[in-house]
């Protein structure tokens, strides 16, 4: 004989009862887990290319310009580092003297808290050479387009290791006194500053670069390097394929010594100013790898749950205690309306 639902045991009835409460919180405890299973997978996403996501402290850049130049030649360069969120430092090289030029620049790099990233165009590259030695918060040096000088060499017995540059011929020597010094300033003259100093930029701007354009004394490119701070730092090379002033197998031959992560681009002697996306580049990638090896040498890692990362943990966090607490009530709840019924 069949039996009626009224007629149903109660022990079957608790069975049916006990059976429906946990499903429910099931479901929420396996959301629980999904999103604490998530939350590395998520945090991992916010790292990129100069890991500038979260509140990690990020090396200030400082660019040091060359000779017939000064600093708004990185312009380009500084305007996209400070769209990354990097602090920029772009000092006057006072061109006077690579001993005295270094001495300057080093005292700029102490005035500096945390981590640097140091970049040299052309004899920019020779000054930072000098300045970054003994710094222990310089982590990385890039050369664009630069002289990199080893101990004991200067920047003229240098040059002429190789041909290719156009530079000497183009040089107008002006006799200077600053009351207490004489000497030689060299200019490039206006009729060749395009041809041999930034090929690949417009015309128009390259005649108001000859007429601004800052000179060099003489006597930096005879005084010989006493330091090589590429030695002991980590260092980065971007070879001009097309410069006039710096000849490119000089600059292949610095960057192969020095053993540098290099790149060649297609440029004239001003790489930063015809090309300064990939220049970014290269400063953004340098940093990028300082931050990895400051990590990996125990200091506070550039992920640290800070910023996004930190948000995107805590919001799951909260995410998965909710599902765990819902589920804990459901099941306590239906206990308690199984006592009761019971």
């Amino acid at each position: 004989m069949a039996v009626s639902p009224s007629r149903r045991s109660p022990t079957r009835r608790r069975i049916s009862r006990i059976s429906r409460i946990p499903r429910t919180g099931a479901v929420c405890l396996a959301l629980a887990s999904t999103a604490l299973a998530a939350a590395p997978a998520l945090a991992s996403d916010t790292t990129s290319a100069d890991r500038s996501g979260s509140g990690a402290t990020k090396p200030t850049v400082v660019l040091v310009h060359g000779a017939f130049a000064d600093a708004s030649g990185w312009n380009g360069v500084i305007e996209r580092l400070q769209h990354h969120g990097y602090n920029v430092v772009a000092p006057a090289n006072p061109l006077r003297s690579l001993s005295g030029d270094s001495a300057y620049i080093a005292s700029v790099l102490k005035s500096i808290d945390g981590p640097i990233v140091l970049a040299g165009h052309s004899y920019g590259g020779a000054v930072i050479t000098e300045a970054a030695a003994g710094n222990p918060n310089v982590k990385a040096l890039i050369y664009i387009s630069a002289f990199m000088p080893d101990k004991g060499e200067n920047l003229g017995a240098l040059s002429a290791k190789f041909t290719g540059s156009e530079l000497q011929p183009a040089l107008r020597p002006v006799p200077y006194t600053d009351g207490t010094t004489t000497g030689s300033d060299l200019y490039i003259k206006a009729a060749s500053f395009h041809a041999v100093f930034a090929a690949d930029l417009a015309e128009a701007q390259t005649k108001v670069m000859a007429v601004a354009q800052r000179p060099i004394a003489a006597a930096c490119f005879e005084q010989a390097a006493t330091k090589a701070a590429w030695r002991d730092i980590p260092s980065w090379f971007v070879v001009a394929k097309n410069d006039k002033a710096i000849a490119p197998d000089l600059e292949r031959f610095e960057a192969k010594r020095a053993k540098s992560r290099t790149i060649e681009l297609n440029s004239s002697h001003v790489a930063m100013m015809s090309h300064p996306e990939k220049v970014t580049k290269v400063l953004r990638e340098a940093a990028s790898d300082t931050k990895r090896v400051a990590s990996k040498s125990g200091e506070r890692s550039s992920l640290a749950d800070t910023g996004s990362r930190g948000d995107a943990l805590a919001g799951l966090g909260g995410l998965a205690g909710a599902a765990l607490l819902a589920g804990a009530a459901l099941v306590v709840n239906g206990r308690r309306r199984r006592g009761a019924r019971d």
